[in-house]
C-alpha cells in the first residue's frame, strides 16, 4: 500500500497542535506529519530559532525521519512557514531516497520578497500590533500578561526570522510548487503569491482558497484539497 505524507510547519508563534483540525479531514487521503519548531508546546523550554538557514538544518532530521517509507511527500507551510518549507525543500531535494513530489507555499509572497513596515526592534505593544496586521488576528493568550510574557520571546525570535530572510541563490527548485492564496488576503497580493513561480523550474500552479491571510485557520477543508490535489499530481 503506497504511503504519502504531507510535511506541515507552523507559521510564527505557532506549535504543530494548529494542524490538529487537519487530521480528521486528511484521514484515508494523506499522513499529517506536524514539525514542532523548538521554543513552544512540548519543545517550549528550547531557545528558539532566529535564521532560517539554521532553523532549517536543524529540522531536516525530524523530517527525514517523518518521510521515510513514504511513497510520496509535500512540504507546506504559511507564511514563516512557506520559507522554512522551501529551504526544507531544497534540502530534501538534494537527499537521495525521498521523492518530493511538490511544495505546497501559502500567504506568502516569492523567497526574494521581504516584507515592508516590519515589527522588529518595536516595543512589546508596537510590535504586537503590527503582528496582528500581519496575521490578520491576534491569539487571545497575548492579552494575559503572564502569558504574554512567555509567549513573547517566540514569537520575536519567529518574526525576526522571517523578517531577516532572502533566499541565497535565485536557482530554482527541480519540484513542482502550488502557490496558496487567501481570496481576500490583504497582506499578499497575487502578483506576489505567483512570485513562486520562478522559484521552480517544474509546474507551478497558483490556486485561491476562500477566507483571509488566515484562511487555512477558518477553512482548513479548502487547504486539505489543495494537499491531496498536489499529492495527486
Amino acid at each position: 500500500m503506497s504511503k504519502a505524507v504531507v510535511i506541515s510547519v507552523p507559521f510564527a508563534g505557532a506549535g504543530a497542535s494548529v494542524f490538529r483540525p487537519f487530521v480528521p479531514l486528511s484521514e484515508g487521503r494523506f499522513e499529517l506529519a506536524a514539525i514542532q519548531l523548538p521554543g513552544r508546546e512540548q519543545r517550549f523550554a528550547e531557545e528558539p530559532y532566529t535564521d532560517v538557514e539554521v532553523a532549517a538544518d536543524g529540522l531536516l532530521p525530524e523530517v527525514l525521519e517523518r518521510v521515510k517509507g513514504a511513497d510520496s511527500v509535500v512540504l507546506f507551510g504559511h507564511s514563516l512557514g512557506a520559507v522554512l518549507s522551501y529551504e526544507l525543500a531544497r534540502r530534501l531535494a538534494a537527499t537521495e531516497g525521498v521523492t518530493l513530489t511538490a511544495l505546497v507555499i501559502s500567504g506568502s509572497p516569492g523567497p526574494w520578497t521581504r516584507r515592508e513596515n516590519g515589527a522588529s526592534g518595536l516595543d512589546d505593544d508596537q510590535f504586537l500590533a503590527r503582528v496582528k496586521e500581519f496575521a490578520g488576528y491576534r491569539h487571545d493568550a497575548l492579552e494575559d500578561p503572564e502569558m504574554r510574557e512567555l509567549l513573547l520571546p517566540t514569537l520575536r525570535a519567529d518574526v525576526e526570522m522571517h523578517e531577516s530572510y532572502t533566499a541565497r541563490t535565485d536557482e530554482p527548485l527541480a519540484v513542482p510548487i502550488v502557490s496558496v492564496r487567501g481570496t481576500s488576503d490583504s497582506l499578499v497580493t497575487t502578483e506576489q503569491a505567483m512570485e513562486w513561480s520562478k522559484a521552480t523550474s517544474r509546474d507551478f500552479r497558483f490556486e485561491e482558497v476562500e477566507g483571509g491571510h488566515m484562511y487555512l485557520v477558518d477553512n482548513p477543508e479548502g487547504l486539505v484539497r489543495v494537499l491531496a490535489d498536489a499529492l495527486g499530481s
